[in-house]
């Protein structure tokens, strides 16, 4: 027998760009599959635990994001100094045992408390692979790598409602979490034995609360990423509302229970679609001109519903899935190109830039999607209101980004900080010596 090769060997060797994207693409699943798997079996969870009010049930929903925002704080400190693989690992095992809480639960207190627990847990994953991404890309290549990601990311939502149905008719709703720790398991196993650690050794830091306060400092010195990122928490709120109020919306108001998965499925493919579109024109056009045509789109179309339906009743199913897919589909622009925007310019803490990112525009979002979906009632009138003021608010925000920029200097090297237009357009201005060098390999990439 020939000798055995080594399996650090193997990892450098084997992986490739289309498995790297699949891999972070599956990890950043899990999140999504513990958001949409679960919408089909709500009413009977408020069946089995006692929850007697329909808008209770978008807590749900709501409670596992605030989990994210808390969590990436932690998880996103402990990459930078663990390494990115043992911070998602550590998080898988958060997640999956209180995916064990959500199981046993016996009122709406004890699930919302898996639900954060899992939220928290899945922190890590969601948080560290944009790291990873981020580790190895920057400007809009970075962007091109997150639209791909996103298009396999995506398949999550338009499969997870529909595998949720399958799930909760043969095995009850509790199987939905089973098979969520079981999908981790293969992840977090496939992430193990194939991705090699892209922090390296010397950029690692000890843990220590001075970490987290110095990233802190140093991320509110850059205001492109702190403008930036309250647009991504300000633009994602609707978009939360109509996930958490989506079952009530589409169950309740228009009695399309059975249709429902579909439904949801289908309109999830409109960011897919978006996302992969994103892709092949965010290095042409750049990210900026990309996010603005989405949030001038999101305003118009919002608007238009709003003057035609303010007042009545809601419109036929189709009316309403033909003005929430076009929601959908400029979201499916925004998500990507913003946290690529965002994080720019904190390449060099990547793990506590993505954290800091994440954490504040969750705890701008829950709260705003909360308020969006206790007025959701009778009518999903007040879903296109929010579209409607947080494209207006997230585009407001993005033109004062580049009417600063343009005077704003790094302070202490006498050099022009990188403009909100040159980032838009791929400037690596500033950027660590690793981002260059993944910059000189970002072309062969493309042309893959």
């Amino acid at each position: 027998m020939g000798k055995p090769l080594n399996r650090n060997y193997m990892i450098k060797k084997k992986i490739s760009q289309l498995e790297f994207i699949s891999l972070m693409a599956s990890l950043m699943a899990l999140s999504s599959l513990s958001i949409d798997a679960l919408l089909p079996g709500l009413k009977d969870i408020a069946g089995t635990i006692g929850i007697s009010n329909p808008q209770d049930n978008q807590l749900l929903i709501t409670m596992i994001f605030m989990g994210l925002g808390f969590g990436q704080l932690i998880s996103g400190t402990l990459s930078d100094s663990l390494g990115r693989k043992p911070a998602v690992c550590l998080g898988y095992l958060v997640f999956a045992l209180a995916s064990l809480v959500c199981v046993f639960a016996t009122s709406l207190e004890m699930i919302i408390i898996g639900r954060l627990l899992q939220g928290f847990g899945l922190s890590a994953p969601r948080s560290i692979s944009i790291a990873i991404i981020r580790d190895k890309y920057s400007g809009n290549y970075m962007a091109k790598v997150m639209s791909f990601v996103s298009v396999i990311f995506i398949l999550a939502p338009i499969v997870a409602p529909s595998l949720g149905k399958l799930l909760l008719d043969s095995f009850g709703w509790q199987s939905i979490f089973y098979s969520q720790v079981i999908y981790g398991a293969g992840v977090i196993t496939w992430l193990w034995q194939r991705q090699p650690e892209t922090l390296k050794e010397e950029d690692k830091k000890p843990v220590r609360l001075s970490l987290f306060i110095d990233g802190t400092k140093e991320f509110f010195k850059h205001k492109q990423a702190v403008i930036y990122t309250f647009a991504i928490g300000i633009s994602t709120a609707p978009f939360l509302a109509y996930i958490s109020a989506s079952q009530q919306i589409f169950q309740v108001q228009y009695g399309l229970t059975e249709m429902y998965p579909y439904i949801f499925s289908g309109l999830a493919i409109t960011i897919g679609l978006a996302t992969y579109l994103n892709g092949t024109f965010v290095v042409r056009f750049g990210m900026l001109k990309m996010v603005t045509t989405a949030l001038i789109t999101l305003f118009v179309a919002a608007g238009c519903y709003i003057l035609l339906f303010a007042g009545k009743s809601n419109p036929s199913s189709f009316v309403l899935i033909f003005f929430l897919g076009m929601m959908l589909f400029s979201t499916g622009f925004i998500m990507g190109n913003m946290n690529a925007l965002a994080m720019q310019p904190v390449g060099h803490i990547a793990g506590i830039g993505a954290a800091i990112v994440g954490f504040i525009s969750t705890i701008i979002t829950v709260p705003l999607a909360t308020i969006i979906g206790r007025f959701i009632d009778a009518t999903a009138l007040p879903i296109f209101i929010g579209f409607m003021v947080s494209g207006a608010l997230s585009f407001i925000l993005i033109q004062t980004a580049k009417s600063s920029a343009k005077n704003t200097t790094v302070s202490g090297t006498g050099m022009s900080s990188p403009s909100a237009t040159d980032i838009g357009k791929g400037s690596d201005t500033g950027m660590g010596s690793a981002a260059d060098e993944q910059l000189e390999v970002a072309p062969a990439f493309i042309n893959d």
